[in-house]
């Protein structure tokens, strides 16, 4: 009995998730862009909906949470600088504060860089960090609102958490983004095997995301595989970090 984490296929290559207690049936949707995809899992699993948890307010992650709240009757939390940009805002959260699942407690990492206000939510006892466009496997998001500094302090932070966590991201972005990986570091195996193994996962993907079925879905990877296979948590600093980020932005491989 824990924390049960269902992954959804939604918009062109997001992840939204439904966190459910399993002891107590409670549950939360995390970044939602639409509705009808979430609403099916929910009515599937039975769960109760009691709060919308975003990571950070791009409409990609953020667009479905007044609807969601409607019809759930239930808060939309984010952090407290985005009270003015994320949809539906009810509750700000600042780093240290928890939120509660049922029985399952998570507390705030803010980890600005692709957002100001982009936070990730850490469920210590179940090993699950929901680290939205900051922290993908094997990459991190552009560096929208940020700098190198914010990113680097960021996967600092991440980075601390125990190799078992697992890292349940926002995109379906593995396989191109340990083709970059490949090409920062050729001499790297836990690379070159983990893109093999994402490639066969990869290779008969639905054509609709909405179709996605749980073999093909290549997240979560884990904190030990990121200290691994990610680049940019790899990184030795900031100079570092920034080149490869520069250079990700302009990658064709």
């Amino acid at each position: 009995m824990g924390l049960r984490v269902e992954r959804i296929p939604t918009w062109k290559d997001n992840y939204t998730y439904l966190l459910v207690c399993d002891e107590t049936g409670d549950a939360a949707v995390v970044d939602a862009p639409e509705v009808e995809p979430v609403a099916r899992r929910v009515e599937k699993t039975g769960a109760r909906v009691s709060q919308i948890l975003s990571t950070h307010h791009h409409p990609d992650h953020s667009m479905a949470n007044p609807e969601l709240a409607k019809r759930y009757s239930a808060p939309v939390l984010g952090h407290a600088s985005d009270r003015e940009r994320l949809p539906g805002f009810t509750r700000g959260l600042e780093e240290g504060d928890t939120v509660a699942v049922g029985n399952q407690v998570a507390h705030v990492l803010h980890i600005p860089a692709h957002t100001r206000g982009h936070i990730a939510y850490v469920f210590d006892d179940a090993l699950a960090v929901f680290s939205g466009d900051t922290m993908f496997a094997a990459g991190c998001g552009r560096l929208f609102e940020g700098t190198p500094a914010m990113m680097f302090a960021a996967f600092a932070k991440l980075g601390a958490l125990p190799d078992a966590t697992r890292v349940f991201c926002g995109h379906e972005y593995t396989e191109s983004n340990l083709v970059f990986a490949a090409h920062v570091e050729p001499e790297n195996l836990a690379v070159r095997r983990k893109l093999d193994r994402v490639r066969k996962m990869r290779e008969h993907a639905a054509a609709d995301w909405h179709d996605a079925t749980e073999t093909e879905m290549t997240v979560p990877s884990t904190l030990a595989e990121e200290r691994a296979t990610n680049p940019f948590l790899r990184a030795p600093d900031v100079a570092e970090l920034g080149r490869r980020r520069a250079r990700k932005d302009d990658f064709r491989g």
